[in-house]
């Protein structure tokens, strides 16, 4: 059957386009930074790259407007010529352009004027040769727009893939950077440079780190505690790895005490905050202080632990063996009696500690009279062999105590 008008028209044009695509490629060039102005803004783009693809997609506009992917005089061999091969430059310009950060709104804004730029070359080449069949311009109008959708969609879903890998590299990359500034790799100054450039972050000042518990992959908790930080004049990058998140926290001027109340307000799992360091060097020291200060929390407690407020637990368990010898040394022997008995004379070692050793005042914490207090206390030391009224065995008594929260002895009744 005889081709249509429509398509022996488009063809016609096109293939006589297709001659001086050079000088059409040279008017979108300038017209894309006439009217796209994103191209010099972003400055992404080389200017020999911008012309090629122009150059190159409006050859295969052209030639998908001609109709040669369906031609009938094709050889056997364009047989393996499949169509989406004619979308080659479309999707070459969607990768190079996600790649060069270029945003995809301006990439597709340029290949409407670019179908504009065609359309009107077409019209100048039917004015040319004398053709005044409207209808059949107006079949070529609506192939030269289906050519431009299906290639700009072609652009965007190559944009998009290319997108991706771009992400999972750079989430890859970052990663890398907060394992080895975790680790101490910041002492090298030239990956300190590099994480505070990726991070976004300073190579010094003042940082803390926190460490907070986490169920799941969720990142709402890293954006709430971000704007809560932010809030409060301190800017924060977080780091999710085998269910802690991780905060690094540039604290500026900014008091510790004033991002505890902060992250106090905010966080409602446990999780620890460290000492204050100076460089960007020193974070891995910082991240060792916050894990710690977590890990002297009880099974039982949800908050944050400062390190500022837990240094004699953070020492017991930063040293176990001291710590699980001071328990057997003043604890174990109470371990023997029943568990209410027990529970009564740790609860008053407590209180006694608690009050510096003041009878008084600890018979006022446990609501008792004084001479019970000294009962009890009589009792411990006839249970344990210890004396408990030598002042230098409250600070150890009272590491012990602390210890059997973090190491607790097996009770034996």
């Amino acid at each position: 059957m005889e081709r249509r008008d429509g398509a022996r028209t488009a063809e016609s044009l096109a293939a006589s386009v297709l001659l001086r695509v050079p000088a059409v490629t040279d008017r979108l060039v300038r017209t894309i930074y006439e009217q796209n102005p994103g191209y010099l803004e972003v400055n992404s783009v080389p200017a020999d790259d911008l012309w090629q693809s122009c150059h190159d997609n409006i050859t295969r506009v052209l030639q998908l407007v001609a109709g040669m992917e369906h031609r009938p005089d094709r050889s056997a061999v364009d047989d393996y010529f499949h169509i989406d091969d004619y979308f080659d430059a479309a999707y070459a310009t969607g990768r190079r352009r996600a790649e060069q950060r270029m945003p995809l709104d301006d990439v597709l804004r340029s290949f409407r004027l670019g179908g504009r730029l065609v359309w009107e070359a077409l019209i100048d080449e039917a004015r040319e040769q004398g053709m005044v069949d409207m209808d059949a311009l107006l079949d070529v109008a609506g192939k030269v727009w289906e050519v431009v959708d299906s290639t700009s969609s072609r652009v965007a879903v190559a944009y998009h893939s290319a997108e991706r890998h771009l992400v999972r590299a750079d989430e890859q990359r970052r990663a890398a950077l907060w394992e080895g500034l975790l680790h101490g790799r910041a002492k090298d100054l030239a990956f300190a440079y590099e994480a505070a450039r990726t991070l976004g972050v300073p190579v010094d000042g003042r940082y803390a780190v926190v460490a907070v518990e986490v169920q799941d992959e969720d990142d709402r908790a890293a954006t709430l505690l971000e704007r809560r930080l932010a809030g409060a004049r301190v800017d924060s990058v977080w780091q999710l790895r085998a269910h802690t998140l991780v905060g690094l926290l540039a604290l500026g001027t900014v008091a510790l005490d004033v991002v505890l109340g902060v992250l106090r307000g905010a966080v409602r799992t446990p999780a620890g905050l460290s000492g204050v360091v100076s460089r960007l060097s020193d974070v891995d020291v910082a991240y060792r202080q916050a894990t710690l200060a977590r890990r002297t929390l009880p099974a039982d407690r949800v908050e944050v632990a400062s390190l500022a407020e837990r240094l004699p637990e953070a020492l017991l368990l930063s040293s176990p063996e001291l710590a699980r010898q001071l328990v057997e040394l003043w604890l174990a022997p109470l371990m023997t009696l029943p568990a209410a008995e027990r529970q009564l004379l740790l609860d008053t070692l407590e209180m006694w500690v608690a009050a510096a050793g003041s009878i008084r005042r600890t018979a006022e914490l446990a609501h008792c009279h004084r001479n019970t207090v000294l009962n009890r206390l009589h009792r411990i030391h006839q249970i344990t062999g210890r004396d408990l009224t030598a002042a230098a065995f409250q600070v150890e008594l009272g590491l012990a105590l602390r210890a059997a929260r973090l190491f607790p002895p097996t009770p034996h009744g």
